[in-house]
């Protein structure tokens, strides 16, 4: 049995010159080779199902896409790809969202080249990677029950939810403030409080970053 020393790597990052630099930090690990780069969500799809790599090193952030929708559809079309994600995104609101998608490590775009190997490594080793900054804020958020993704009951309510209150969740999740919320929307604060009550009741969830990690996912707004 020949074993595999060599995983194939897909790179997707809006920024040519992360790219750049992506690609040359790669060359110098060994066990890893770089067999395509995209710059946006579709075409890190078209990517993945071409080439079906072992990992996607892969940016949350790129214009008109939604990372964790892409997430998702790279582990439809490429089912044995480990996602490890690349951020500038330190907040738990996107770590748990990522996560629930499908991907296998979460590592911040500040890290050192040293923690980059170490993610590639214990992604492909079968286990799951946060970057050391991150973990402490996340398990905390996980402790407080802000799991990102609220109960099985929550799923099926999101399409039940009005107009209203889907605005209220996008607005929230972007981080508008209630007074803000209730003069975009023509409304009082205590009917946004009150809406925004009722949503984490409806979808089980006890937290705003928790609503985040929600309105992320459900595509109300972008990564």
């Amino acid at each position: 049995m020949v074993t595999k020393t060599r995983y194939r790597v897909v790179i997707v990052e809006d920024h040519a010159i992360m790219r750049d630099g992506l690609r040359l930090l790669l060359g110098s690990y060994p066990g890893f080779m770089l067999v395509g780069e995209a710059g946006e969500g579709q075409e890190a799809i078209r990517v993945a199902d071409k080439f079906q790599p072992d990992i996607v090193l892969l940016d949350l952030s790129m214009p008109g896409t939604n990372g964790i929708e892409v997430i998702k559809e790279i582990k439809r079309v490429s089912g044995q790809t480990r996602v490890l994600v690349l951020t500038a995104h330190k907040d738990e609101a996107h770590v748990f969202a990522a996560l629930k998608a499908g991907a296998n490590g979460y590592c911040l775009k500040d890290c050192g080249s040293v923690e980059l190997l170490t993610a590639l490594k214990t992604v492909m080793d079968g286990k799951r990677f946060l970057s050391p900054v991150i973990t402490t804020q996340v398990l905390t958020a996980f402790l407080e029950g802000a799991s990102g993704g609220g109960s099985s009951q929550g799923e099926s309510v999101f399409d039940l939810l009005s107009v209203r209150e889907r605005e209220v969740l996008a607005l929230v999740a972007e981080g508008w403030h209630t007074r803000e919320i209730a003069a975009y929307l023509s409304l009082g604060p205590k009917t946004i409080e009150k809406h925004r009550s009722n949503l984490m009741k409806r979808l089980g969830l006890h937290s705003i970053a928790a609503l985040t990690a929600y309105a992320i996912e459900k595509g109300l707004v972008t990564s």
